[in-house]
């Protein structure tokens, strides 16, 4: 069999167009699910154009391992649906050619997805959230003053509610401050000031307002009962909340981790901990979602030719309908790998297997000419999507 033929070089080129309309139409849907959190920190933070855009960038690289496999799967059915609907398929058979011989450049497409989906889960993902990850500490520490508003209350600080009258950008000098504290449960205290100074350290994420000739009220809610204090320098820690606009990683991320740093970190943790699932299901998902983009595609190659008589809208719902039972089982595997009642590698992999199990099944219909009922579909829809 000729891998470099007339016929697999028409059906690979046929291929990518819709692989990039699918690419930019999935990458903008997830794109604009953080729009929200962008718009927070541009308009709170004050946080730069420059700043927002490397921060997109940086998460691209996660939606990527979701989107490159979803993509495949799209382009492939979309091109078999057009290449059923206009009889192509059809000429092909009548002119002796079989369908399994249409496999190869399939396969060959899909592969190709799978290497761009690896290098995405083993280099991409950890080089993004490590960026990201700086990206956030670093506009959290050079925005921190820059984000308090004058005459407004301020509650982006764990338990800290803070109120600046007037703000001196360049000294970094706040005026006529009032801070109430609630991080103690049995202790409510607010803090009076003329003048506070603001200082941060960024390497070690620590955020610290030096307030001077104050006043310290402090209420027992245990005790009932209430004391005044004055001082001449008082010193409070900040703490942004966690998640800055929602974007903030965890210490320990295992999404951040090289691939031997993943290893090691298994290897170093106790059995039957969090972190021990975790890094074990992040470790195999590394592996699973580029043979995802395989088995999506080779999926998609029968539902393409057993669909001659649908419209092309039935083919979006179709691979959205399979690749959102793929996702469920992806996420079923991950809840109970996480917690420790199913294995890992089962957790990670049975979605595969499934859906490969599944192809295999369609494709032995396709090539007996015996197609499949979409009989799972309700009624109305069906009417809708098919001629």
């Amino acid at each position: 069999m000729q891998i470099n033929s007339i016929l697999n070089r028409y059906v690979l080129r046929e291929m990518i167009p819709p692989f990039i309309i699918n690419l930019c139409f999935f990458m903008f849907i997830f794109l604009m699910s953080q729009i929200l959190d962008i718009t927070h920190l541009i308009v709170n933070y004050n946080v730069g154009l420059a700043a927002i855009f490397f921060m997109i960038v940086y998460s691209i690289p996660y939606f990527l391992v979701f989107v490159i496999p979803l993509s495949v799967m799209m382009s492939v059915l979309l091109t078999f649906l057009r290449m059923s609907g206009d009889n192509e398929i059809l000429a092909l058979k009548a002119g002796g050619v079989s369908i399994y011989r249409l496999i190869v450049p399939v396969l060959c497409f899909c592969l190709i997805g799978a290497l761009f989906t690896a290098a995405m889960t083993v280099f991409g993902l950890p080089w993004g959230r490590k960026s990201f990850k700086q990206m956030v500490t670093d506009v959290a520490s050079t925005s921190l003053d820059i984000g308090l508003k004058e005459r407004t209350f301020n509650d982006s600080f764990d338990g800290v509610m803070l109120y600046v009258t007037n703000i001196d950008i360049k000294t970094k000098t706040l005026i006529d401050v009032f801070i109430e504290d609630q991080r103690s449960e049995d202790m409510l205290s607010t803090v009076v000031a003329p003048r506070g100074k603001l200082f941060s350290d960024p390497e070690k994420k620590l955020f610290q307002l030096r307030l001077f000739d104050g006043v310290i009220n402090q209420v027992s809610l245990k005790n009932r009962s209430a004391n005044t204090l004055r001082f001449d320098t008082y010193d409070i820690n900040l703490d942004i909340k966690e998640g800055l606009a929602g974007l903030s990683a965890r210490e320990t991320d295992e999404k951040a981790m090289w691939l031997s740093e993943l290893r090691e970190f298994i290897n170093s943790s106790p059995e039957n901990s969090d972190n021990y699932y975790n890094a074990l299901i992040e470790l195999h998902r590394k592996f699973s979602m580029p043979v995802a983009c395989l088995v999506l595609g080779f999926l998609a190659f029968p539902l393409g030719l057993q669909s001659r008589g649908a419209r092309r809208s039935f083919g979006l719902v179709l691979g959205l309908l399979f690749f959102l039972l793929f996702y469920l089982l992806l996420s079923a595997g991950k809840v109970y790998g996480e917690a420790g009642m199913l294995p890992a590698a089962i957790g990670m992999w049975a979605p595969n297997i499934f859906m490969a199990a599944l192809a295999v099944y369609l494709l032995i219909r396709a090539g007996k000419e015996n197609p499949f009922k979409y009989s799972f579909l309700p009624r109305q829809l069906r009417k809708l999507l098919i001629q």
